[in-house]
């Protein structure tokens, strides 16, 4: 069980770092615009709030990441429930203010995280 809550925990981070790459680097690009169904004009004039998001998704994958790599149990238990609940929160806040997508996308993983960790832990 805990192999499988470590796996959904990376699975998050992974997620989480692909937004960074997204949001930092690709935002102006076609594939940014494309995900995001943003016009070049709004990617252009949003691009320094999109890189400020990124910067943050890439600090809940390095706290995920640290979670996974914490060798005390009981502090990678409360290492990983905290990143994973801030990824919920972010996730939840995005669905209700700007696309319901971003609770499937976001949330969703990260509420099947927390509660495999629990089970595990």
């Amino acid at each position: 069980m805990v192999l499988f809550a470590n796996v959904l925990v990376g699975f998050v981070a992974v997620l989480h770092a692909w937004f960074l790459i997204l949001e930092m680097f690709l935002w102006t690009k076609p594939l940014g615009l494309k995900v995001f169904r943003n016009s070049p004009e709004h990617a252009k004039a949003s691009a320094t709030l999109a890189a400020n998001q990124g910067l943050y998704n890439g600090f809940l994958s390095a706290g995920l990441i640290w979670g996974l790599l914490d060798a005390t149990p009981a502090e990678a238990f409360a290492v990983k429930n905290f990143f994973l609940g801030c990824v919920i929160v972010a996730g939840a806040f995005g669905a209700a203010t700007v696309s319901k997508r971003i609770f499937y996308i976001q949330a969703l993983p990260a509420i099947a995280a927390l509660g495999l960790v629990w089970m595990a832990g």
